[in-house]
């Protein structure tokens, strides 16, 4: 067991490591490291009455990263193609 999480977590560090070297690189080269995901984004207001008011507002183009994990405060782009609706409670 000791061996398995060991050997997942190495490889999960040579992950991260080889897409920061890759990242960084394609930010150096200028090779597009940055690109742009429509989303629509809404808010949930709860209500006393226990229900909720959806406020809908206009898709906008949100920057994503070209990476596996997040960089440079932005989220991957894989991950925003997969949730283009971004719900914010109230």
């Amino acid at each position: 067991m000791v061996v398995g999480l060991s050997s997942a977590l190495g490889v999960t560090g040579v992950a991260y490591a080889v897409d920061y070297v890759v990242f960084r690189y394609r930010t150096a080269a200028n090779r597009q490291p940055f690109g742009q995901v429509t989303v629509m984004p809404y808010y949930a207001v709860r209500q006393k009455s226990g229900k909720t008011q959806f406020i809908f507002n206009p898709p906008e183009a949100q920057t994503c990263v070209h990476a596996l994990f997040p960089r440079a405060g932005y989220p991957p782009c894989w991950y925003l193609q997969r949730h283009t609706e971004q719900r914010t409670d109230i």
